[in-house]
């Protein structure tokens, strides 16, 4: 059975030494990288299951990798942990904006580092095991299980995070779902104050349902609802 792949994306030698120790001690084959640039290479060379990134790197940064990262329709659906000596608040709503599933602030504890990506790893493949289904309205189409999002027959790249994001929507179709309960079963946890980046990821999946858009509904001072018109 082959390991899945991670990318390693961090400039500082001691603290990747220890990111490659921790993450193949824990079952995994790992990719190193020192710079962004060369980070982007091999996560687009390798395809990973999952990327460490840590967020200031010569070269190009991790927000920028990231960014590249959720653009592309190779790795779009790649999850990403950024890693960064920077507490600011602003850092950790950027980085999630821009599709980071996971943040861990250094120093960090290489047990939890682990827990964590195994944590995001089994969000990232939880479609994998839902029953073979697809829900369809007009011009809509969800496959659950492929991940596919199908606009008037042509398909639409969503991050592994929107596709999430659409799905808890859709699963509860009718039902307004709070920002705090999206941040909670799609990120799998709660950023305290962060309702901005749900906002984010309604707006850019608004955009990518193109005339379906007005199917997410803001509910005004409570959260979002989908209703098929």
């Amino acid at each position: 059975m082959s390991k899945e792949r991670i990318v390693v994306v961090e400039d500082n030698p001691d603290t990747r030494q220890l990111l490659e120790y921790t993450l193949s001690a824990s079952g995994f084959e790992v990719f190193c990288a020192a710079d962004g640039e060369a980070g982007l290479k091999v996560a687009l060379d390798k395809r990973p299951a999952l990327v460490v990134l840590d967020l200031m790197l010569p070269a190009m940064d991790g927000l920028e990798v990231c960014r590249r990262l959720k653009q592309s329709p190779a790795t779009a659906g790649v999850p990403v942990i950024m890693l960064t000596a920077k507490a600011e608040e602003v850092d950790r709503i950027v980085g999630l904006e821009l599709g980071a599933d996971d943040y861990m602030t250094k120093p960090f504890s290489p047990r939890e580092l682990a827990l964590r990506v195994r944590a995001v790893l089994r969000r990232a493949g939880a479609g994998a095991e839902a029953p073979t289904e697809k829900w369809s309205r007009d011009g809509l189409v969800v496959d659950f299980q492929a991940h596919t999002l199908t606009v008037d027959n042509e398909n639409v790249a969503l991050t592994a995070t929107e596709f999430k994001l659409l799905s808890e929507l859709i699963r509860h179709a009718g039902k307004v779902r709070t920002r705090d309960t999206l941040l909670d079963t799609v990120w799998d946890t709660h950023f305290e104050g962060y309702s901005r980046t749900v906002d984010t990821h309604i707006r850019r999946l608004r955009q990518k349902l193109g005339p379906y858009a007005d199917w997410v509904e803001t509910v005004r001072g409570v959260g979002y609802r989908f209703t098929a018109r």
